[in-house]
């Protein structure tokens, strides 16, 4: 039997505190099933979570929440997507960032409409070997969209988990650090 010090059950006590509060206070997004959808059975559809989240790299909410339902009009699955020409989607892409992630985001919809079944896989290490998904992306499908257990760290999380462990390591050094501990005390719960 495990045995955790009282330091370590406070710890503990951090990711179901983070998650009461974020069900009083998810902001509505048009790609997010919240919190009390979910606990009504609601399930976040796959292809949606990854569009958004291919979207919201380097790019604001406000300028994604605009452009996400106009390219959802356009492409409403992912075969859709994988079915039409590059330059369509690179037309649609522009003062969304870099060209690369839509070049990419082509890339991953064909390979997923052609080797996946339009099904995007709902683990982690599937997720990383698509085209255009990181570390980071296929934590954060894998979590939001399968409701698996990921570890996502992002700047946001490398700056908190860092206060609140008083990490003194810079980053970029301090990564596996803060993963650690994120995956230790934070990516224990879910609404689903």
């Amino acid at each position: 039997m495990a045995f955790e010090t009282r330091e370590e059950k406070n710890l503990s006590a951090i990711a179901p505190a983070l998650l009461r509060w974020y069900g009083r206070n998810a902001r509505t997004l048009p790609w997010r099933v919240g919190p009390k959808d979910l606990k009504s059975g609601a399930a976040p559809d796959p292809y949606h979570v990854w569009l958004s989240e291919i979207m919201l790299q380097q790019t604001t909410v406000a300028t994604v929440v605009t452009r996400y339902g106009e390219f959802l009009e356009r492409w409403p699955n992912v075969v859709v997507m994988a079915a039409t020409p590059l330059d369509d989607i690179l037309g649609a892409w522009a003062g969304l960032g870099y060209y690369a992630r839509a070049r990419n985001l082509h890339k991953c919809a064909v390979v997923v409409a052609s080797d996946h079944g339009g099904e995007f896989p709902d683990r982690e290490e599937a997720l990383r070997a698509l085209p255009g998904i990181g570390d980071y992306t296929a934590a954060a499908i894998a979590a939001i969209a399968f409701n698996q257990r990921a570890v996502v760290v992002d700047g946001n999380i490398e700056r908190v988990v860092s206060r609140i462990f008083a990490i003194e390591t810079p980053l970029p050094a301090a990564k596996p650090i803060i993963k650690q501990y994120t995956g230790r005390y934070l990516a224990k719960g879910a609404f689903g």
